[in-house]
């Protein structure tokens, strides 16, 4: 994707960066004119903002004030035009860029206009779609192709330096979405979230192929043995969901399938991460892991593919008996105490907190299921064979 960086290599007449070089790696999700307030109704998040310091609408005081509001609406950029250069940009302002990693550009008066800035950083970003395009249709058609031939994975190793003999696996990064009033704001979250994803995969080692595809992302990438990349994927995705611009709001877990070396089997590897999508709420994972794949689901996998599975659900059934009919008759949530309390380490304040209720009230509602089951949750055998019934269960009847 465009970033503010590829707007300073484009080295137009008269734009220069005067500040916030470290944030040259924001991306650019296309140019906005700063005229009339209020910004959050015509600002986009990743937009490269522009103002005119005309000394009627806008001096170095009201600009200062449009830039805190605009950095909190989320913008990339910021371009500084002043009618006639008849001052330069303030220390102050450069000082408080400089704090804030925004790049400031100053756009000399005589130089290249506004127009000439909206249409470059357009372009750009029409050619970057394009190449994007590309890529994600070869690995489109090397995923469901029907005929994927010699000829062809020999095309794609050429193009992108895919080697086909070592193995290769497929992530699928299913994003989790928080939506707001303004339905039109949070598709624009959406898209910015996607650029900024695209960009962080095309900064990763080995350059996994990558594609938007029915609102989740797949990307292939080479299966090392020190499970480099996947160590990569988490920090990734740590990085980018707990970014002010997305925290609290969108949230992204990556399911992996198998790895394979014959590209044939490619799409195999996709169809095995996306039948572990609808599962991925329900995995053990109380530290919050951001990549998952099947030997995540440990002895759970083994379960649903043998003669047994009856007999299995009878057990799980009879085991859990008497706190499920009592959360039917009661409203309560007994079974979902037990879930949480153990995900939670058996810590009761997180547990409670978890749960949106008072400890005291945990603490009622762990005694009630002492008294149902006549178990003591002290007894930890006892207590993960419960929570293996509870997960069993709710993969059996997905």
């Amino acid at each position: 994707m465009v970033t503010c960086r590829d707007i300073l290599n484009l080295k137009m007449d008269g734009v220069e960066l005067v500040a916030g070089g470290e944030g040259l790696n924001r991306v650019v999700s296309w140019v906005y004119l700063v005229q009339t307030k209020p910004y959050r109704d015509h600002m986009n998040q990743g937009n490269f903002a522009l103002v005119v310091v005309d000394y009627v609408r806008f001096d170095f005081d009201e600009v200062g004030r449009a830039l805190e509001e605009l950095v909190e609406l989320g913008i990339s950029g910021f371009g500084i035009s002043v009618v006639d250069d008849r001052e330069e940009i303030p220390e102050w302002l450069i000082k408080r860029a400089d704090e804030l990693k925004l790049p400031l550009f100053y756009v000399r008066w005589e130089g290249a206009s506004f127009v000439d800035i909206s249409q470059s950083v357009g372009k750009l970003i029409t050619e970057t779609d394009i190449i994007n395009k590309r890529t994600g249709d070869y690995l489109y058609n090397l995923l469901f192709g029907y005929d994927v031939n010699e000829r062809y994975v020999e095309k794609i190793s050429g193009q992108f330096g895919i080697d086909f003999s070592k193995p290769y696996r497929v992530g699928i990064i299913a994003v989790d979405r928080k939506y707001g009033v303004n339905l039109e704001q949070d598709e624009h979250i959406y898209e910015y979230y996607a650029n900024c994803l695209n960009q962080e995969v095309l900064k990763m080692d080995g350059h996994p192929m990558f594609m938007k595809f029915l609102n989740k992302f797949v990307l292939l990438f080479e299966a090392k043995p020190d499970k480099e990349v996947e160590h990569e994927l988490e920090a990734m995705l740590n990085r980018l969901d707990s970014n002010p611009s997305f925290d609290g709001i969108i949230q992204s877990t990556c399911i992996l399938g198998a790895a394979y070396t014959d590209p044939g089997k490619y799409g195999q590897s996709y169809q095995e991460a996306k039948s572990l999508i609808p599962k991925k709420d329900l995995l053990p994972n109380p530290s919050h892991k951001k990549v998952l794949s099947l030997s995540t689901m440990g002895i759970y996998k083994y379960m649903f593919h043998g003669d047994n599975q009856r007999e299995i659900l009878d057990y799980c059934n009879n085991k859990l008996d008497r706190i499920e009919k009592y959360d039917n008759a009661n409203g309560t949530f007994l079974e979902e105490t037990l879930l949480t309390y153990y995900m939670n380490g058996f810590n009761t304040v997180r547990t409670a907190e978890s749960l949106f209720i008072h400890r005291n009230s945990l603490l009622r509602r762990l005694d009630k299921i002492e008294e149902l089951l006549e178990i003591k949750l002290s007894d930890y055998m006892e207590y993960l064979d419960l929570i293996n019934c509870i997960l069993v269960k709710r993969f059996m009847f997905l």
